[in-house]
């Protein structure tokens, strides 16, 4: 039974991937509705940690505790600069990310 759950996909990982992906577009959305400019940086990040969380979805993944662990606190720290609009959501998948990679070191031992 053990050698399945090694096997296939870490929801958590997944699921914080795609609330970095949507709120990649939501927050593009947002900016654009009050003719502002998006902040490159802040997409950067956002982009960087959905790569690296669906990156360490994959449980076979070389490294992937170290790519969850990058991209929960790549995500929680833009959560918390972006707490008053929408950083609620980019911080509860940071907390996911940094849950999936902490799950990935218990697995291997």
């Amino acid at each position: 039974m053990m050698s399945g759950l090694r096997d296939g996909w870490d929801p958590l990982a997944a699921i914080a991937a795609l609330i970095a992906l949507v709120m990649m577009g939501l927050y593009v959305g947002l900016i654009l509705q009050q003719g502002d400019q998006a902040v490159a940086w802040f997409l950067g990040g956002l982009a960087a940690a959905a790569l690296l969380a669906i990156y360490g979805a994959a449980r076979a993944a070389p490294r992937r505790g170290l790519a969850l662990a990058v991209a929960g606190t790549v995500l929680t720290v833009l959560g918390i600069l972006g707490i008053l609009s929408i950083g609620l959501p980019i911080l509860g998948a940071g907390v996911l990310a940094l849950v999936a990679a902490a799950r990935s070191q218990q697995g291997r031992r």
